[in-house]
Formats: C-alpha cells, sequence, structure tokens
C-alpha cells in the first residue's frame, strides 16, 4: 500500500498544485469538504486589498479596485464548475440565506402549491429553511426517502429541494433524472452545490435545473465562513422575486430611491454590501480551482478515493463503509460507521491526520484532489489500523467532545 502510494504520487499530474496551500508536508488533511485550507496566493490578495485598498485608497476602491462588481465576477468565474453561464451566478450571503431566497421564490413562480418537497436526513439547515417558511404559513414540509421521491412529485409539490451529494454518505443524486421527474410534476428544483462544486462533474443547464446554491470554503478554499453563491437559470430570470430586496439587489442602488426596483437578472438576489474582504479570500480559492479545471480534479478525486476504499476492505474491515461503492455515484469523500467513529476520528487527528466525525456514529474523510496525495490516504489506513490495534481510542481525551465535532 504504501509502495503503491508513493508511486501514484509521483505520476500524479496535480501533485505539484499541493504547494499552492498552506499545508506542512507532516499533515494528511482529509477534511477539505468541510473547510478547504489556505491558498497561499491569499495571504498576499488579503494583504494588497487590507493596506492598499482599505487602508490607502479607502472608499474610492469601490471603484478603482472594482469591488461592487466582486459578487458577479467571483459568480462568473465559478460557473464552468457546475455547468452554468458566467450571468446565472452570483456570490452572496450563506448557502442558508440563499436556500431562502430561492424556495421563497421558486413559492411564489408556482401559485396554488405549497409543499416543498425533501428526504428525511437532508442537510439541517436545508430542512431548516424551509421549516422557517412553513412557520409562517407560507410552504408545507415533506420528506421522501431517496427511493420514493418520484413518487411524493405531485400536483401540490412546488419546489423539489435537494443536496446534490449528501454529506454524511457522499451518496450522488442523479441530477438529471430527478429534475425531469419534477419538472413532469410541474415543480421547479433547487439543487444544493455544498458538497459537490469543485470535486465532482455537475451540469446544471445539461440536466434542466431551475436553481442552485452551493458553498465557498468546502472545495473552492474560500476561507471559513467564506460566501456562498447562487444559481438561477436564465429563463427564470425575468420572474424571480426574492424576498429580501436589499438596497446592492436594487436596479439602481445609487439613485437612493425609495421604491424597491429589482436588477436584472441573477443581481436581484442581492441583498446588503458584500463582504469585501471575504470575497476577496474567496475569489483566490475559486481562481485556484477554475485554473485546475472540473475534469482532472474529478479523475484523482474519484482515483484517490477508490485507492482509499480498497486499502480499507483489505486492512480496516471492522468498518463498515456507507458510501456507495461505484465512484461515479458518490461525492468526493468516503464514511465509514463504527460505534466509536467520534474517539477514533480524534486519534486520527492527533496523529496529523484530519477527518471529520458525522453523527451518531461516521468517520467521514474528503478527497480534495488539488492538495490530497495518496500517501495521506495510505498514512489514514495505516494508522487506524494501528490506532484499533494498540486501543488508543479509549484514552479518556478521545472522547471529550467540544462545541464542533
Amino acid at each position: 500500500m504504501i509502495d503503491r502510494a508513493a508511486k501514484l504520487d509521483a505520476e500524479d499530474p496535480l501533485a505539484e498544485r499541493r504547494d499552492l496551500f498552506a499545508i506542512a508536508d507532516d499533515v494528511a488533511y482529509l477534511d477539505g469538504n468541510s473547510l478547504g485550507p489556505l491558498p497561499k496566493a491569499t495571504r498576499a490578495r488579503l494583504g494588497e486589498v487590507v493596506d492598499k485598498e482599505w487602508g490607502e485608497d479607502l472608499i474610492a476602491s469601490w471603484n478603482t479596485a472594482d469591488w461592487i462588481h466582486l459578487p458577479q465576477r467571483i459568480g462568473a468565474k465559478i460557473a464552468p464548475l457546475i455547468g452554468a453561464r458566467p450571468y446565472e451566478v452570483i456570490a452572496a450571503d450563506s448557502v442558508s440565506v440563499n436556500i431562502f431566497k430561492l424556495v421563497s421564490a421558486a413559492l411564489a413562480m408556482r401559485p396554488g402549491r405549497k409543499v416543498v418537497l425533501s428526504e428525511p436526513g437532508n442537510f439541517p439547515t436545508d430542512l431548516y429553511m424551509i421549516q422557517g417558511l412553513e412557520s409562517q404559513d407560507l410552504a408545507e414540509q415533506r420528506l421522501a426517502e431517496r427511493g420514493e421521491i418520484e413518487a411524493a412529485l405531485d400536483e401540490d409539490v412546488a419546489v423539489l429541494l435537494l443536496t446534490h451529494v449528501h454529506y454524511k454518505t457522499g451518496e450522488m443524486f442523479d441530477m438529471a433524472a430527478l429534475t425531469k421527474a419534477a419538472h413532469d410534476a410541474g415543480a421547479l428544483v433547487l439543487w444544493d452545490l455544498s458538497h459537490s462544486t469543485g470535486a465532482v462533474p455537475v451540469d446544471l443547464n445539461g440536466a434542466g435545473a431551475d436553481f442552485a446554491v452551493g458553498c465557498g470554503y468546502k472545495y473552492l478554499n474560500g476561507g471559513p465562513g467564506a460566501p456562498a453563491f447562487a444559481y438561477v437559470a436564465e429563463r427564470h430570470h425575468e420572474a424571480l422575486r426574492q424576498p429580501l430586496s436589499g438596497w446592492m439587489g436594487h436596479a439602481q442602488p445609487f439613485a437612493f430611491t425609495d421604491d424597491y426596483a429589482p436588477a436584472p437578472g441573477v443581481d436581484r438576489l442581492l441583498c446588503g454590501t458584500a463582504p469585501i474582504l471575504s470575497m476577496s479570500a474567496m475569489e483566490e480559492g475559486v481562481d485556484l480551482m477554475a485554473a485546475i479545471g472540473i475534469a482532472p480534479l474529478v479523475e484523482k478525486s474519484r482515483s484517490l478515493s477508490e485507492f482509499t476504499r480498497a486499502a480499507m476492505e483489505r486492512h480496516v474491515p471492522e468498518l463498515e463503509c456507507v458510501s456507495p461503492e461505484n465512484p461515479a455515484r458518490r461525492g468526493s469523500q468516503l464514511s465509514w460507521r463504527h460505534e466509536h467513529a467520534y474517539e477514533l476520528c480524534q486519534a486520527l487527528i492527533a496523529r496529523k491526520i484530519t477527518g471529520d466525525f458525522r453523527a451518531p456514529d461516521v468517520l467521514r474523510v474528503g478527497f480534495a484532489p488539488a492538495y490530497v496525495r495518496y500517501a495521506d490516504c495510505a498514512r489514514l489506513v495505516s494508522e487506524l489500523r494501528d490506532i484499533l490495534d494498540t486501543g488508543e481510542w479509549q484514552k479518556p481525551e478521545y472522547a471529550e467532545r467540544g462545541a464542533v465535532t
């Protein structure tokens, strides 16, 4: 396993990309599906924004540094990674806020229908946003298991809201098939791409998707709490009416009129003033991933995960893999179930192998192909075997849980 990993790393066309990130050589960072690491270029860029654009040029930088168009510029750079046109994507707010905006807009576009259909076990914020609208009597939540979603699409469903890659298991939906099923039932579809963008093939326009949201701080390496993005298919631009009619979503914000008039196209999804520091950091991460392109990222992602899955089956068979066996049916991650998954995760972290834990019993690792090495995956397997054999995971400190798990 170790020799095989060394050979694969030596042949890896993306191997040099790891040097673009601030990751110590002795760290196996397998948690980029939760928080991407710091791109080295981000340090210099933020220094420029803070010292020159903000520190010296002050308010003039809205024009001279083109701060005002950062949301559109970043959105256009994300678009090729998700199969969208540049003018269909905009960086703004958080995934949660964008879900609220787009579900609300979709409900308004389907008068007489109130049901928002999703699945139990979807990422919590997606369900919480539906429940918040339900508490205001604006929506009705309906949940259906994966194999029953199409059957649950009836004349009451306004919106189908699903996460393309499941955050816990990594199972990936057939976007095109479910989008067509929803449209055949007269419903609109909102895809959450938080665990997809920059790691798996996504073709929103090819699938006929209506709306999508995605995260900026996972595979796009935008930094903790980085802005999210939203997609609206061009055919819906004119009809889109989002509920948070803020200043920056106005057609002419600097006309300072009392009455709201929506900006054209996806720009109307803006609300408040863009957070320039975090937007600037996110742009560097997006640039890095866009420069690689989605095809090489997907190819290496699947190779890394297959190498790891096979090694785990051979050397650590007592952990039950809950991710799909077919790499084309899962995201850029693998997850295993174990009664003491939390303690195992902490023991790995103590050995500088960072994965994460998802309640109640899942150990999850992500394969961000821009910087993860085959040697990192081999370390994961060999160290996990040793942790189990020695019982190291039973140390009391590994059972102590922080606020974030």
